[in-house]
Order: C-alpha cells, then sequence, then structure tokens
C-alpha cells in the first residue's frame, strides 16, 4: 500500500516537472516567434536599408546651427540676405552682413578658399582643389560647366537645377533664382532682431548701456519679449496654457471623483448594482484615451484649451475613481468606529474617521497624475490648438527651422523637470507634514 502510495507521489511529481519544463520552454519558443513575427512585419531590413545617416546628420545639425540665405532673383537681379531665409530675419536693402560683398557682382565668401559670385549673367562658385564651377540660368534651364569631365557626388545637376553642396556651404541655382546657404552654430536672434537697437551688442555693452541710463533696461526686456523671429512672449503664454490645462484637468477630476468613489467603495455603499454601475462608469471613461477624448470634444467644443483640460479630466476621473474607490475600501474600521462612539453622524464619521486616513494616498496619486498629465497636455495641445505642444507641431511641420523644435523641446523638458521638483516638494509637505502632525 505505502508502495503505491510512494509510486503515485513519484508519478506526480513527473508529470509536474514535465509540465514545468515543457512551459519553460514554451515560453521562450513564443518569444522569439513573436520577434522574429514583428523583425518582418515591422520591415525592419527595409527600414535599415531607407534609413539616411546623411539626412539624420543634417536635422541633428540643424538643432544648434542656422543658415544665412544669400538670394538673386536672376530676372531682377535683386539680392536679399535673410537668417532661416524669413522676412522677420532679413536684413535691410543694401546692408549684408561682411561675408557678403554687394554691387554689381555679389561676393560671398564663404572661407576656406570658397567663393561665390554672382556675376551679370552666370553664377560661379571656386572649389579649393577642384576649380571654378560655372552655373548660367536662361530660359531653357541651368547651363553647367565644370572644370573636370565627370560630376562629383556632392554635384546635383540636372537641367533646371544645380545643387551643389560643400562643408562651406549650399549653392542652388534655378532658372528664376540662385541661392547660397551658409551655416553657423547657435541660435541666432534669439534674443534681438535685425531691427532692433541692441543687435550685435556684447553683454558689457548691454549693462554698460543700463548703468548709464535704467530706461534703456525696460527696452531690452520689451524687444526680447516681442522678438518676432522667436516669439518668446508667445511661448511663456503656451507655457502657461499648458500648465494651465493640466492643473485644470486633474485637479477638476479629483474634486468629480473623489464623493463617487464612495459609490463605488464595497464598505460604503453595500448595494452590489450600484457599485457595478459606477465601476464600468469609471472603465469607460478611462478606457477611452484622452487623444480620443480630446477630438470627441475639439468637434464638440472647438479647439482650444479648455478642451485640453476637459479631455485630461474625463480620462482621470475613471483613473482617480478606481484608484479612490481602492482606497477607502482599505480604510481602518476602528478609527471609524471611534469617531462613531463620539455621537458623530455619517457626514462627520465621513469627515473625521475616513478623509484622514485617504488623504495622503490621495495627494500621492493626485500629484503624481498633474505631474504626468504636464507632459500629456503637450500632445493634447497639439490636437485642440493650444499650448507649447502647438508651437512644436507648427515648428515641425515647417521643416526648416528645427533649432525651434530644439528650443520647444528643450523648454518641454524644463517644465517637466520643474512640474517633478514641484509635485515631490509638495508631496513632502502636505503627507510629511500630516504624518509629522499625527
Amino acid at each position: 500500500m505505502t508502495m503505491i502510495a510512494t509510486d503515485d507521489l513519484k508519478g506526480t511529481a513527473d508529470r509536474l516537472f514535465a509540465r514545468k519544463r515543457r512551459m519553460a520552454l514554451a515560453v521562450p519558443a513564443m518569444i522569439l516567434a513573436y520577434l522574429v513575427f514583428t523583425f518582418f512585419a515591422f520591415d525592419i531590413p527595409g527600414l535599415s536599408e531607407r534609413a539616411s545617416i546623411d539626412n539624420a546628420r543634417a536635422l541633428v545639425a540643424d538643432t544648434y546651427s542656422y543658415k544665412t540665405h544669400v538670394t538673386r532673383q536672376n530676372r531682377t537681379g535683386e539680392v536679399s540676405v535673410a537668417i532661416e531665409g524669413e522676412r522677420k530675419g532679413s536684413y535691410p536693402d543694401g546692408t549684408a552682413p561682411d561675408w557678403v560683398s554687394l554691387g554689381d557682382e555679389t561676393v560671398i565668401d564663404l572661407e576656406g578658399g570658397h567663393l561665390v559670385t554672382f556675376g551679370i549673367n552666370s553664377v560661379t562658385y571656386s572649389v579649393p582643389g577642384y576649380g571654378v564651377i560655372t552655373a548660367t540660368p536662361g530660359n531653357s534651364g541651368v547651363e553647367l560647366v565644370l572644370p573636370g569631365a565627370e560630376v562629383p557626388d556632392w554635384i546635383n545637376a540636372s537641367k533646371t537645377r544645380v545643387s551643389i553642396t560643400t562643408e562651406a556651404g549650399r549653392l542652388s541655382v534655378t532658372k528664376a533664382r540662385s541661392e547660397v546657404f551658409r551655416y553657423f552654430t547657435g541660435w541666432e536672434l534669439f534674443f534681438f532682431t535685425l531691427d532692433s537697437p541692441f543687435h550685435g551688442k556684447s553683454f558689457g555693452e548691454l549693462t554698460r548701456m543700463v548703468l548709464s541710463d535704467t530706461s534703456t533696461f525696460p527696452a531690452i526686456l520689451h524687444d526680447i519679449w516681442h522678438n518676432s523671429m522667436w516669439q518668446h512672449g508667445q511661448v511663456v503664454w503656451a507655457l502657461f496654457e499648458t500648465v494651465l490645462m493640466a492643473f485644470l484637468g486633474t485637479m477638476g477630476a479629483a474634486m468629480v471623483a473623489l464623493p463617487v468613489a464612495f459609490l463605488a467603495a464595497r464598505n460604503f455603499t453595500p448595494l452590489r448594482t450600484v457599485r457595478f454601475v459606477i465601476r464600468r462608469v469609471f472603465d469607460f471613461v478611462r478606457g477611452v484615451d484622452g487623444l480620443i477624448w480630446t477630438i470627441i470634444l475639439a468637434r464638440a467644443f472647438g479647439p482650444g484649451p479648455l478642451t485640453g483640460a476637459l479631455a485630461i479630466l474625463i480620462t482621470d476621473t475613471g483613473s482617480f475613481g478606481k484608484m479612490f474607490s481602492e482606497a477607502l475600501e482599505n480604510v481602518d474600521e476602528k478609527q471609524i468606529e471611534g469617531v462613531a462612539s463620539t455621537g458623530a453622524k455619517p457626514l462627520q464619521r465621513y469627515r473625521f474617521g475616513v478623509i484622514p486616513q485617504v488623504t495622503p494616498i490621495f495627494l500621492s496619486q493626485i500629484l503624481y497624475y498633474l505631474e504626468s498629465n504636464t507632459r500629456s497636455a503637450t500632445i493634447i495641445g497639439a490636437i485642440t490648438g493650444g499650448g507649447i505642444g502647438l508651437l512644436l507641431t507648427q515648428a515641425m511641420i515647417t521643416q526648416k527651422d528645427w533649432e525651434e523644435v530644439a528650443y520647444y523641446i528643450t523648454l518641454i523638458i524644463l517644465m517637466v523637470m520643474a512640474m517633478d521638483w514641484f509635485s515631490g516638494w509638495l508631496r513632502r509637505r502636505l503627507i510629511q507634514g500630516d504624518e509629522g502632525g499625527h
């Protein structure tokens, strides 16, 4: 009898170990099969072939540099110089940076021996170690003359356009226009535009101007705040809108979810039907992503920061309702009984027996979501037309001023870091202060 029981126990153990061995092999095999499927479904080999290191390098360079355009209209001979090719960054007529010599023939010194000349009928580019390249625009297109028979890979030539790209800059010639791009490191006109009397002044010169005339300081702040290129005033307001969306949405959701959470808590609402309905409502509003609510509300109320705040409010109401109800179900009944023993009414029991227990948990969750929603408000703002997200989207769509994209991303990171610090500081002050008081 004992032998049979031992054999049965051994057989059960063998089957158990065999099942575990099969699972240990099956799970990695399933993961490997999924990764193989993903590799081909997402066309990873094709992605590696389509990736362009040169384009990526140019994109990264655009985030910390700017280019100055020197443009000649071939039909009229008019020459203009503009930073980033924008009208807001145009040099006044007849003026140019010191590396551009205006005249009957415009000479552009790209340094290192690279010299571009806008002649009367043609454009020449003297490239050190290669020779002089001549491009002549005409009614039938652009005629290109090279020093050698072969066309180098840094020259892209067709009948209608010639593009020459070197380490010093780029020259583009079409039938209607000739244009030179020269790159510089930094964010030009970040503080003062060309029409500001403070443009080109060093920090020391500005300090001396302020010390000699105190009225200069407000003028400096005015020119920085109303900078037409970088729009610092609009950027600061956009950051404020983003934080406001996150704050209104988070706090509004907390105020809505707190009383409703009592209806979803088992120990406060004995009726199962009521708890079921409230919990399903929470599941519905938090199950639909905030971006989807944003699109729906934008159709109903139109674009704007308020629409983004409402989208955050609806989504977080479901999240807060679920978390608040779970916290309420774990409260200590003894404290409630102690308050009840003093003759307190039901509302007083909740106020003095329940709320003090769950307040640290609620505050921690609310402050965490406030920090998280600051990031979410950036994306929501891009859809609803408000906040820093809108400016970031506009800068990315233009695909020309990537230094502005880098500027906005930097501000977003700093904003999130500031909100992280603020929520942590506030959490310590409120929660630890409450604990210290007890």
